[in-house]
């Protein structure tokens, strides 16, 4: 009898897909009422079920929808989506999706998705031209022999840098552009590619699950809820520096493992097809000044990317795509590439991450289903009226629990804030508790299931290495596992203080 095989990335997406649009009979349609602020004419919009009213932009306006938000968080820009408005939940008539929602959903995902889609695909385009050259292959050698004996300090080093990256900005995304870079430094300093997936990835969910200046999580969120983003920003620093410290044990401990026995890896079955997929050429190439040059240009553009993202205004996906298109071109000057053998290269590197871009979209796609077929709201609703009134800890812990529930259907960190925020944190009020708890709730649900949400980041990271999902999910229980147990106990306690 044959062995199963575990399916592959856009199957269980698909998979999840035909579940979610099976959910649409079941769970009934409602929608709450929306209030957007409008710039250009200084007003807001409300919409409701079957009509929109323009309303004065005013504090009282504010008071009179029970949305307990400062008038100014929305003039200066901090809340820039239209927000659920409380108590106007209404149930509508049942939109259920057929099955040809269903397969037009990835294709929908994908025009959803095009901009980080692109930028994927761009990036792919810059690695095939950088490797060309051979400057990344005497890069990783010198890397390795400067290691050697000190491995550990490429685990310490990236995690901490990419979970800096988290907190601060929410470096989530961006983190594909990594995978195809630093895992042939990590299987350079003997240790699998499961070592540097976990670097990157859960360096960059527990920063922003740990969101300090975050301003597309706990700085959105705060505002939506109606506190200052300061308020409980310790607590957020000890549980960064708490889980950060959590997680890199782990690392290290399987990292060891792996260099003295690697048979011990969980994905040692792969070893020669990954080993394959990152081949580099291990004879000594001349790290000549041409080279250097090139490896230069190739980090600038992360350095470009990561001080667009967080200084100038409206740089965004289209920018950080012109950035890497850019910096490929030059490289190929500087390697003196010619034009044809430039875009052959260009595509064949894109075409690499082909498979992760298309990963992006079908997943997308789950929450354009959900959308359509009005599901979202009610899911909150029910979610809000299950832990009104609890107990203080048991209350934290549930809203935990319920924020990650709420990331699988809603996998954004500012979509989530919006629509939810001005539905929950009044709870807060009704059991005696500060806001910004059901604010770290949201935050480390969000993050702690990120770790394992199949509609999140982690399916398209694991697609670059060709690593199956079970096999990720074999790696990081235990640590899951740990993790959850402690921020729910810190919930329960902070409820105290």
């Amino acid at each position: 009898m044959k062995k199963l095989k575990f399916p592959s990335a856009q199957t269980i997406l698909l998979i999840i897909a035909g579940l979610v649009t099976l959910l649409t009979w079941v769970i009934p349609a409602g929608k709450y009422e929306t209030l957007g602020y409008n710039s250009a004419d200084n007003t807001f919009t409300k919409t409701g079920i079957t009509e929109t009213e323009n309303l004065p932009a005013t504090q009282q306006t504010l008071e009179n929808l029970n949305i307990k938000i400062p008038l100014e968080k929305f003039t200066n820009g901090d809340i820039y989506k239209p927000i659920n408005i409380p108590n106007t939940y209404h149930q509508l008539k049942a939109k259920p999706q057929g099955f040809f929602d269903f397969v037009k959903s990835p294709i929908k995902g994908v025009i959803e998705a095009a901009d980080i889609i692109f930028l994927v695909l761009i990036i792919g385009g810059l690695i095939g031209i950088i490797n060309s050259t051979g400057a990344f292959d005497a890069g990783i050698g010198w890397l390795a022999n400067a290691l050697k004996g000190r491995e550990f300090i490429l685990i310490i080093f990236v995690t901490i840098l990419v979970a800096a990256g988290g907190t601060t900005f929410g470096f989530a995304e961006e983190t594909i552009a990594f995978f195809p870079i630093l895992i042939p430094v990590f299987l350079a300093a003997r240790y699998d590619a499961i070592v540097g997936i976990a670097c990157i990835f859960l360096g960059s969910t527990i920063g922003t699950m740990c969101s300090t200046i975050n301003p597309f999580s706990v700085i959105i969120a705060s505002d939506a809820a109606g506190i200052a983003w300061k308020t409980g920003i310790w607590g957020r620093l000890f549980m960064l520096l708490a889980c950060l410290t959590i997680a890199l044990i782990y690392i290290i401990r399987y990292g060891k493992r792996v260099q003295n026995d690697p048979t011990k890896s969980i994905v040692y079955d792969q070893h020669q097809q990954i080993a394959a997929l990152f081949k580099h050429d291990k004879k000594v190439i001349d790290f000549n000044g041409r080279l250097r040059l090139a490896l230069i240009v190739f980090t600038l553009c992360f350095i470009v990317m990561i001080y667009g993202v967080v200084s100038i205004q409206g740089f965004w996906y289209t920018e950080m795509t012109a950035t890497f298109l850019v910096g490929a071109i030059i490289i190929g000057v500087i390697a003196k590439i010619k034009e044809t053998d430039f875009i052959d290269t260009f595509v064949r590197g894109a075409s690499d991450l082909l498979g992760v871009a298309l990963i992006i979209g079908i997943a997308r796609g789950v929450t354009v289903i959900m959308v359509d077929g009005l599901i979202s709201d009610t899911l909150l609703y029910y979610a809000s009226s299950a832990t009104e009134g609890m107990n203080k800890g048991v209350f934290a812990s549930a809203m935990t629990a319920v924020y990650a529930g709420l990331s699988f259907f809603i996998p954004s960190s500012s979509g989530m804030a919006v629509l939810t925020m001005p539905i929950m944190s009044p709870l807060a009020d009704s059991v005696g508790i500060g806001r910004e708890i059901v604010v770290n709730a949201y935050q480390y649900g969000m993050g702690l299931f990120y770790m394992i949400n199949p509609t999140g980041l982690i399916l398209a990271s694991l697609a670059v290495v060709k690593i199956g999902f079970d096999k990720w999910l074999k790696f990081i229980m235990p640590l899951f596992i740990t993790l959850v147990v402690f921020t729910l106990i810190v919930m329960t306690i902070s409820c105290y203080l």
